[in-house]
């Protein structure tokens, strides 16, 4: 039988009692400390009758079909449609929000549609989608709902996808990644400067989630940096994160650099020059990471995946259209027989790069 949803607040745990009576949140670093009736900065968790709830279980700002690479995901399930959804608010504060009115919203008219795990996972099944994607938002914030809804989707063969920043603490990040298959976590930066400045939070925890992922877990993940105009360009920071990616989690992490528009509180900022993500990829393979990708712009030669042996292209990519093909059954480079990293299937997914809303509604049992 479908488990309905028991409102909107649910019972949470990651969190303790101070002794001058306010709660505690141990979700994640901000540890916000809140009185009877306030809620954190995430805006979704709030101290409700002497504990800590999760305020939108079960809501979500909008359901759609994209395509996998969207995430963005070049290396998890190729070409396969994956079903996105987020809910409201975010646990960090960045200036340079591309999703701002979700994240950054206070209004619970922007939760527009709801469902339990069970549907979200029937709905993922119905649509011929491969996976689901905790993404718009940050799902750490989600983290009950989250987990439910892997859970249910786990049932029905369906993969879970968190698109997160990776601010998070230690005990719940286990517990959210014991559920999830893949992930995108973002890199904002590689300088504590960038990360308190413009983002309210530090860099620190980001890393150790993704240290976290590569020693503790199978989780498959890749990670994002969105380049802006002198914050966060430079050859030099480029050089240091390229190089730690390298030494910390290996040769074969993705790296996916993606250009900037103005937008929320840095509408100031130029938009990102083609040249800059040509730059960082660069930067990138010198330094030997075998899979450095750009985004955000159209470029044919920085979207496609190479084989880091013998050059040849296995994943042609026109925007998020496949092109070429070059992997054997197993994963392998069809010209020199190099493995490939990544989570792939014998053949390419065909969905390319149409986008579908999705009512929920229509999914319901």
């Amino acid at each position: 039988m479908e488990t309905g949803i028991q409102g909107l607040v649910t019972p949470t745990k990651y969190w303790h009692k101070l002794e001058d009576g306010r709660l505690q949140c141990d979700l994640c670093p901000r540890f916000c400390r809140l009185k009877e009736g306030k809620r954190g900065l995430c805006f979704v968790r709030a101290n409700q009758g002497g504990q800590i709830v999760l305020t939108t279980y079960g809501r979500s700002s909008g359901y759609c079909v994209d395509p996998v690479e969207k995430k963005p995901l070049n290396h998890f399930l190729p070409g396969t449609p994956i079903l996105s959804f987020g809910t409201a608010g975010c646990n960090l504060a960045c200036k340079f929000c591309q999703n701002w009115d979700i994240s950054k919203s206070r209004e619970m008219d922007t939760l527009a549609d709801e469902a339990p795990p069970e549907t979200i996972a029937r709905a993922a099944r119905q649509l011929g989608c491969r996976s689901v994607a905790y993404t718009y938002n940050d799902p750490v914030i989600f983290h009950e709902y989250a987990i439910d809804v892997a859970r249910a989707c786990h049932e029905k063969d369906i993969k879970s996808v968190a698109v997160t920043a990776g601010y998070v603490c230690a005990e719940p990040r286990e517990e959210f990644y014991r559920y999830m298959d893949a992930a995108n976590v973002d890199l904002k930066a590689f300088t504590e400067q960038f990360y308190w400045k413009l983002t309210g939070g530090h860099l620190q925890p980001v890393l150790d989630t993704l240290k976290y992922l590569k020693q503790e877990t199978d989780v498959w993940f890749e990670t994002t940096t969105l380049l802006i105009p002198g914050e966060n360009d430079s050859e030099r920071e480029l050089d240091e994160m390229t190089r730690w990616v390298v030494e910390e989690l290996g040769p074969d992490v993705p790296m996916h650099f993606t250009a900037f528009h103005p937008d929320w509180k840095m509408r100031d900022k130029p938009p990102t020059p083609p040249e800059t993500l040509t730059r960082a990829r660069r930067i990138a393979v010198n330094n030997g990471v075998r899979y450095a990708y750009t985004g955000n712009v159209y470029d044919e030669a920085g979207g496609s995946t190479y084989c880091h042996e013998c050059g040849g292209k296995l994943i042609g990519r026109n925007w998020y259209v496949l092109s070429d093909w070059n992997l054997t059954g197993d994963g392998k480079c069809r010209f020199c027989g190099t493995p490939c990293a990544g989570v792939f299937e014998a053949r390419a997914g065909t969905w390319g790069a149409r986008r579908q809303p999705v009512r929920l509604r229509d999914f319901a049992a």
